[in-house]
């Protein structure tokens, strides 16, 4: 899946890219950064169609919660290759996300519906909440 650059009309990035940190490589295409309402309801699609388990974090660029526990969420898409990561930034994504009350949280997809969902920090609780969805 595709993290590539992207920007937005005044050309600053957007998504992960967004954040200016520097992230670990994605060894197996499994990671994806959603830029605009129209490519998160993609993601929902796609997810439906596949039943392929995923993790979506909503999240913020100013947000330094949501900064801290990116790594570990990158780092998790190397760790379970036959799972779909996905980054939506709230601000880029407004009318979707519009139900997300805290930035960062994480919904745990399985057949393509919300099977899990949770709020706030914690690298380790993000791990083992992974290890249990997938």
């Amino acid at each position: 899946m595709d993290t590539s650059n992207s920007s937005n009309e005044s050309g600053s990035k957007k998504g992960l890219e967004g954040t200016g940190l520097s992230l670990p490589v994605n060894l197996h295409g499994n990671l994806k950064s959603v830029h605009d309402d129209n490519e998160l309801k993609e993601v929902f699609k796609h997810l439906k169609a596949t039943k392929t388990p995923a993790i979506i974090s909503y999240g913020a660029s100013w947000c330094y919660v949501c900064r801290d526990i990116l790594p570990t969420f990158c780092n998790l898409s190397n760790e379970y290759p036959n799972s779909v990561f996905v980054y939506a930034d709230v601000d880029e994504c407004p009318e979707v996300t519009k139900d997300v009350r805290y930035t960062p949280t994480f919904r745990f997809f399985r057949d393509g519906d919300v099977a899990d969902e949770f709020y706030g920090a914690g690298q380790q609780r993000l791990r083992d909440r992974a290890w249990l969805h997938f």
